[in-house]
């Protein structure tokens, strides 16, 4: 990625960037902005984590709390061009962000804050440069509720994410025994269904994820990604084998800020759907049931046999399983299917547990650390990506960006555009009008594409799209 990140505002050759907070998201980021040869710097006051972030990857490591001056200091925060405050504290990264502005007048600040009173849109004057000087907020928990919010739009997919303004899916769908399509060239997928607006970007076939070609069939056990219109994603689903159905009915398990932030969206949406929200904190269900105005809140456990049933699990057409605890999540889930729920959908922050998913019959999983990943790395590589989403434990990207005039590839057609075996084109957007690429599709500039690539390959995509002309 260097090339794609090769001029900041002060003209140097890399950026230099502290990140803080040496967990899970943190360790994530640092992985990533190293990985593109940026001049990474990892600050937390756990010792074993910077050792670890220090023997790993390709920065250096400072042990100290991130909102100490002298601290920021020993980090180069006097030439830092950007600071990422990912620490578990709220405070702490509002104080870091304030010091590195005022302290040092870095340029760039990204805070990560949990509390939804932070995040709260009312108090967004807040965050001004004569307040508290932070340029980007990420709420971890609003992202993962609306990634939630996004399974329940493709509740047979194990992955979605929006493109283009709501004009493009992203889905990634699990191919069974009983696909109609197995063994058919992608070739003859696009004569079969002419008018589907759907591109096979990306398949995961026995661990090892690929850019598709022409020729490539699709077997039982494949896991790929399709980038779609959005009006074709029932159509979609069910040429590849997956049941579409409504989904009126929800248990909720867990009422923290990711369950009731499903619920309150759940009940702003354009469709009545009954709602039920399990919560085993007295005080936090009676909190809920203040905030919410339909959604039947039920005080207890979300793994009792006889709570699940009281919440009418067997008739749900869905169970989101959203506390705080990864095995909690991941036998309620169970649970609930177990009791004759259609759908479950777990939260799962452990990657080391994800695997065990799909044996124990969950059908999606949402993973926080990626979802965030995602969102900051969409604030990192400004200029002009508008959309950075991660897959898998960074196998791959799809990134959407806007072509500029001096970009490699405008102008041409796609099939003279050099692009790497690990990349794909995947949709494009012309003049607001979706359109499904082929070989004869010109690139122009002004068009907003959206590009699969492989991890390997991301640098040349971002030096095609040219994502640093104006990077601040």
């Amino acid at each position: 990625m260097q090339r794609g990140l090769e001029t900041s505002a002060r003209g140097r050759g890399r950026m230099r960037i502290i990140v803080c907070g040496a967990g899970q998201v943190g360790w994530q980021i640092a992985r990533y902005l190293a990985g593109a040869g940026n001049d990474v710097t990892v600050v937390d006051s756990n010792p074993a984590l910077v050792r670890r972030a220090a023997e790993t990857l390709e920065v250096r490591g400072v042990t100290g709390f991130a909102s100490y001056p002298e601290v920021l200091d020993e980090a180069g925060a006097r030439d830092a061009d950007m600071i990422i405050a990912a620490t578990f504290s709220d405070e702490v990264n509002i104080v870091t962000c304030q010091v590195a502005h005022s302290v040092f007048g870095v340029t760039r600040k990204i805070a990560r804050l949990r509390a939804q009173s932070y995040a709260d849109p009312r108090y967004a004057d807040l965050y001004r440069n004569a307040d508290l000087p932070i340029d980007v907020i990420i709420s971890p928990e609003r992202e993962v509720a609306e990634a939630a919010l996004q399974r329940l739009r493709a509740p047979e997919a194990f992955d979605t994410e929006d493109f283009l303004g709501g004009r493009a899916q992203l889905l990634g769908i699990a191919l069974g025994e009983d696909c109609p399509v197995l063994n058919t060239p992608l070739t003859e997928l696009t004569e079969l269904f002419s008018t589907l607006q759907a591109t096979v970007v990306g398949i995961r076939r026995e661990g090892r994820l690929f850019a598709p070609e022409a020729t490539d069939q699709l077997f039982a056990g494949d896991q790929i990604y399709v980038m779609i219109e959005a009006g074709d994603l029932d159509r979609t689903m069910e040429i590849f084998g997956k049941h579409v159905a409504r989904h009126d009915r929800m248990v909720i398990v867990g009422a923290g800020n990711v369950g009731l932030g499903v619920a309150t969206a759940l009940e702003r949406g354009p469709r009545r759907v009954r709602a039920k929200l399990i919560e085993l904190d007295r005080r936090r269900a009676e909190f809920a049931a203040d905030a919410l105005e339909r959604t039947v809140v039920l005080n207890g456990d979300g793994l009792d046999v006889e709570m699940l049933e009281e919440a009418g699990i067997g008739r749900a057409d869905a169970v989101l399983t959203l506390t705080n605890d990864d095995k909690v999540n991941m036998l309620a889930a169970v649970r609930g299917k177990t009791l004759g729920c259609r759908l479950a959908i777990a939260l799962v922050n452990d990657p080391e547990l994800a695997p065990l998913t799909g044996p124990l019959g969950i059908d999606a999983t949402l993973n926080p650390r990626a979802t965030t990943v995602s969102s900051i790395l969409r604030h990192v590589r400004h200029g002009r990506v508008r959309q950075i989403y991660s897959l898998g434990d960074g196998e791959a990207e799809v990134i959407e960006a806007q072509v500029l005039s001096s970009s490699p590839v405008a102008g041409k057609r796609i099939a003279e555009i050099d692009f790497p075996e690990g990349v794909l084109v995947g949709a494009l957007l012309k003049k607001g009008r979706f359109v499904k690429p082929r070989g004869s599709t010109p690139v122009e500039e002004g068009d907003l594409i959206v590009i699969f690539a492989l991890a390997a390959d991301v640098p040349e995509v971002e030096r095609l799209v040219q994502v640093s002309v104006d990077y601040f």
